[in-house]
């Protein structure tokens, strides 16, 4: 299937846009009698989107408000959900609990301290803004305890990097600028730093990142990593190497395929076959061989010269090294079926 470019792409909105106006519809109920057909937020770079309301629920003092979130075009696992907000009075200032489907965070690391609300901050000050807001108007104290709920969002949270870093029981609200770009990489890359964040405040010293499932397996066990120190790479090899640099650990092992194990010996910092692809001219070069400049993948090299995979290996590591001087690296090439085909270091 192609993909549509960028530009012909629905951008979405995250759970923290979605919460925000949950949050807002339950206060217009709670203290102006009556639920809205939409409502309106302002995101933080201005941005002003409708939402339809797909839930409603009042009780004694409180009330609640749903939100579908709707990802656009991006292939998100909360794509759909329902976000639902409940306010009710507080003892003082605004109050977050995680509700069904929400996580609570049980490690360091992360925006929120152990044993808070899976709520990051920027989402925390979007609802305390409209909280502000809509008190203003209708002449209320800002004093209201937020649960925030997603239906079935503990299972969701399984497909997410949430069990990794210590957020059990649900998902998390995020979002920094209200909106989810289709196909952003910025996501993923934000998921990165905080594997890494996470890893270092528990105290890890040795940390991996792989290119996907099966060589994040072998290393796994290779090493006898804990999953916190198992870092989602995928693609972004460059996006986690930068981030190292300033946020350092003593000690990390990359592991992939060897077709992006090439890649990144080759100088790549996106893996991504839509974005980097293996030189094969070089590689006929560099072993002599002119007809590798017609090989069609670094499989079909590795066949036909023996120590392709082992050499890439060392190179890789070299790259990892020199972009890490001060953390000891390792490299580890698998193939498909997750047999090691080279180590380095």
């Amino acid at each position: 299937m192609t993909r549509k470019p960028q530009s012909d792409l629905r951008r979405g909105w995250t759970t923290g846009a979605c919460s925000t106006a949950a949050v807002k519809a339950a206060l217009l109920r709670l203290w102006g009698g009556a639920f809205p057909q939409t409502v309106t937020i302002t995101l933080p770079r201005g941005e002003t989107p409708v939402f339809a309301l797909a839930h409603r629920a009042a009780g004694d003092g409180w009330t609640e408000a749903g939100i579908v979130k709707d990802a656009g075009d991006d292939p998100d696992v909360t794509h759909g959900v329902t976000v639902i907000a409940r306010v009710e009075a507080s003892d003082g200032g605004v109050r977050f609990h995680a509700g069904e489907g929400v996580g609570t965070v049980t490690k360091p690391g992360l925006p929120i301290g152990p044993g808070g609300p899976a709520i990051n901050p920027v989402p925390r000050r979007m609802i305390c803004q409209t909280i502000e807001e809509c008190a203003a108007t209708y002449g209320k104290q800002a004093d209201i305890n937020v649960t925030i709920s997603i239906p079935n969002g503990a299972a969701i949270a399984e497909k997410t990097w949430n069990p990794r870093l210590g957020i059990t029981g649900g998902l998390s609200i995020l979002g920094t600028t209200g909106i989810v770009r289709p196909f952003s990489c910025s996501a993923w890359i934000a998921s990165i730093h905080r594997g890494v964040d996470v890893a270092r405040a528990v105290g890890l010293s040795h940390v991996a990142g792989c290119t996907g499932a099966t060589s994040e397996r072998v290393v796994q066990t290779l090493h006898g990593l804990p999953d916190q120190a198992m870092l989602d790479m995928g693609d972004f090899a460059g996006g986690l190497l930068k981030y190292l640099k300033t946020h350092p650990v003593k000690r990390l092992t990359i592991g992939g395929g060897i077709g992006k194990i090439t890649k990144l010996a080759q100088g790549a910092g996106d893996l991504h076959s839509a974005r980097s692809q293996v030189d094969f001219a070089a590689l006929a070069a560099e072993f002599g061989e002119p007809g590798l400049a017609d090989a069609t993948s670094a499989l079909h090299v590795a066949e036909r010269v023996r120590d392709m995979p082992q050499r890439m290996a060392d190179r890789a590591r070299v790259r990892v090294a020199k972009a890490l001087p001060e953390t000891e690296t390792d490299v580890v090439v698998v193939d498909r079926a997750g047999a090691i085909l080279a180590r380095s270091g």
